[in-house]
């Protein structure tokens, strides 16, 4: 434990969507914080937030000394990290950035609090990486099979919530389905078409290889996690009206057989993971009904896949703002400062 009794947090990024949640969870996690300085951009200066029945000024994040933090929380978007972030790590602060900025450098770990902490501890730069919000639920759910029987493949689906792509886009589901049930057209500003009642295969750019930047995180944030490069991922990334939560139909190949009936009793004793798997109506888990506002990965319909004897296909749901982004970094965190 840290000598010391308590922790000097600021929080980038505090006026969005994950900053916002990073906050509410470090006062239910009851993280021991010194001095809290909440910071966004000049845009977002001189607001006032709650925190912890306290009334907290958001701060320039241009005009912050970084001098005292401990520990800074970034969820400020890409550009923003690869600015501040050296700075503050400079300054004596331990950064967990959850933005794509820093997660396929060699000397930034990038870590899932359940499946690889320690590699937290190695950290040159300061720095260290949450994982995209899709990789982060699928490690968690992985993680034990791999390590009972060795991933050689895995085919994924996902089906992400609106949420992962911030407020405007969340607001433009509401206010199509709105325009849509009164009978008014939908007007597409966020996404390339309308996503209410809609689906869009379709997240991130499209690279060379026809695939997007938001399937090719799966590919290589698995493979850095894992540390398997010989893993083969395969994913389409498709964005549903959903406004929390992020689903992901995986079928993956071991090199060991590992039944169904073995692979639930594995995922029933994992950390940060809920088993819910009746073969009932109702009997697994959906984005609303079990993971909208928690922090565990949900997982159900286990079962053997009938197309290969090695082949197993899951159901994979997680709260793609709270796990997939805030909780795990406030875990993140309480490993820095558990550290002493």
């Amino acid at each position: 434990m840290n000598a010391k009794t308590s922790c000097n947090v600021a929080v980038v990024g505090a006026t969005g969507a994950v900053g916002e949640t990073m906050l509410k969870v470090l006062a239910e996690r009851k993280f021991p914080i010194g001095q809290l300085h909440v910071l966004a951009s000049e845009r977002s200066a001189g607001e006032k937030i709650q925190f912890d029945g306290k009334t907290i000024v958001v701060q320039d994040l241009a005009k912050f000394d970084p001098s005292g933090v401990d520990i800074a929380l970034f969820s400020a978007g890409g550009s923003v990290s690869k600015e501040y972030a050296p700075k503050f790590a400079a300054a004596g602060a331990v950064v967990i950035d959850n933005s794509s900025a820093f997660r396929y450098q060699d000397d930034v770990p990038l870590v899932v609090s359940e499946v690889n902490p320690e590699a937290a501890k190695r950290r040159p730069l300061g720095i260290i990486a949450n994982p995209n919000c899709s990789t982060m639920q699928l490690m968690v759910a992985l993680a034990p099979i791999h390590r009972k029987a060795k991933l050689e493949r895995i085919n994924i689906a996902t089906y992400q919530s609106v949420s992962g792509t911030g407020k405007r886009a969340m607001e433009e589901l509401g206010k199509q389905t709105a325009a849509l049930l009164n009978f008014q057209e939908a007007k597409a500003e966020v996404y390339p078409v309308q996503i209410a009642f809609n689906v869009i295969p379709h997240g991130g750019d499209f690279t060379d290889n026809g695939y997007t930047t938001e399937e090719m995180k799966l590919v290589w944030e698995t493979r850095k996690i894992l540390g398997d490069d010989s893993i083969g991922v395969n994913a389409t990334v498709v964005r549903v009206p959903v406004f929390y939560g992020h689903s992901e139909a995986v079928h993956i190949e071991t090199r060991d057989k590992l039944s169904a009936v073995d692979a639930r009793a594995l995922l029933e004793q994992a950390p940060g993971l809920v088993v819910v798997d009746d073969p009932v109506g109702g009997g697994y888990p959906t984005p609303v009904t079990h993971a909208s506002g928690r922090d565990p990965v949900f997982v159900g319909r286990i079962r053997d896949d009938i197309s290969h004897p090695r082949g197993l296909s899951l159901w994979v749901v997680s709260d793609n703002i709270r796990k997939g982004a805030a909780t795990n970094a406030v875990q993140l965190a309480e490993l820095v400062w558990n550290e002493g």
